[in-house]
């Protein structure tokens, strides 16, 4: 190749990293080293060196295919020999609804722990156990990969993924039958912040039926955006909370916090007039959402720990004994009516002092 198909490749990588549209190359790189040429090397615009350097929408889509052809051919041909760990896990694109496979794998390479995609691929009919594996084992035999190399598999704990006798892993074993199956950190810790005790989980269902309450209404939500802005708050709209989306719960009572006096106390045509009662039991418990917002802005927190590259299980087990250790203080410090790590219900309680015995039940 010539410097200037290299310096094309070069771009076309940098364009596909940053997940832009392929036609910024043109649109403006190319303008940019334009000026640059102009402006600072004082050379004419006529110049040949931006002639040399193709970047059109359809040159840098091929570019981008090119490298990834030979980056799975050289990731293949190291895999072939090795051991490796695989994880796999559907998600669904939100534009059309198409159910994607995604597997990664981890392996050694010159004493490292390397991290690498394998494929994404459509599953066509639907995201059934069977459908999962057979895309997995029309991939590996495509590819020339032994099942075998497999050392351990981490999934979900869907059912698709973790039935006892038609999930995933069971038809993994069939092919590899001393495999390691692991149930992913991240979701682990998901399962375990969704066990609330009763008086936190109603808490929480008042939160989601005043969100819903609004939000579900346009003419409301315009209205309580205007209420907002004349408010002068930080924020003008609520967040809704999706059981699908992990992070959303955190953000949806972060949010409602934020929005708490707006909902309450100056927006009577939302709640007091249509459901006094919903109203009166989000102030009774108003302690429930000021610690919970704080709570799982925390789980949010250790969540996104427990994500990113040059990760490994022993990490990821740090990171969960730490915070099982700052549980243990939290435990001790509200014991003593001490909120200092929770800076939300830390504010209530300097703005209204909250009764010792109201923030015992945190501790059980």
């Amino acid at each position: 190749c010539d410097d200037g198909s290299i310096a094309s490749y070069n771009i076309s990588k940098f364009i596909a990293e940053s997940g832009k549209a392929h036609t910024i190359g043109e649109e403006l790189i190319l303008l940019a080293v334009k000026e640059v040429l102009e402006m600072v090397l004082r050379h004419p615009a006529t110049s040949n060196v931006i002639k040399n350097v193709p970047l059109s929408n359809d040159t840098v889509r091929q570019r981008i295919d090119e490298m990834a052809e030979d980056v799975e051919a050289s990731l293949c041909k190291f895999l072939i020999p090795t051991k490796f760990s695989l994880q796999v896990d559907e998600s669904t694109l939100p534009s059309t609804n198409e159910a994607l496979l995604l597997a990664y794998v981890w392996f050694v390479k010159e004493g490292k722990i390397i991290q690498e995609m394998l494929f994404a691929r459509s599953l066509i009919a639907d995201t059934k156990s069977e459908s999962i594996f057979n895309t997995v084992k029309d991939y590996f035999k495509e590819k020339n990969f032994p099942f075998a190399n497999i050392m351990s598999v981490a999934t979900n704990g869907a059912p698709a993924m973790v039935g006892r006798h038609r999930g995933f892993i069971a038809f993994l074993k069939k092919e590899v039958p001393g495999i390691l199956a692991v149930h992913c950190m991240i979701h682990r810790q998901h399962l375990v912040a969704k066990n609330l005790r009763d008086r936190l989980h109603q808490s929480i269902q008042y939160v989601i039926s005043a969100v819903n309450k609004i939000r579900s209404n346009a003419l409301n939500d315009r209205l309580f955006g205007q209420l907002c802005k004349g408010n002068d708050e930080e924020f003008n709209r609520l967040l809704l909370h999706t059981k699908v989306c992990w992070l959303s719960k955190g953000a949806c009572l972060n949010r409602f916090w934020n929005l708490f006096y707006s909902v309450l106390l100056l927006s009577f045509e939302f709640l007091e007039e249509k459901d006094v009662a919903l109203r009166d039991r989000l102030l009774q418990f108003n302690t429930d959402v000021a610690y919970m917002a704080d709570l799982f802005a925390k789980f949010n927190g250790i969540n996104l720990q427990l994500q990113g590259e040059e990760l490994n299980l022993i990490s990821t087990k740090s990171v969960i004994s730490a915070f099982l250790k700052k549980l243990t203080l939290w435990n001790q410090n509200f014991g003593r009516n001490e909120f200092s790590q929770f800076p939300i219900l830390s504010d209530l309680h300097k703005s209204s002092e909250i009764p010792f015995g109201e923030t015992q039940v945190y501790c059980q």
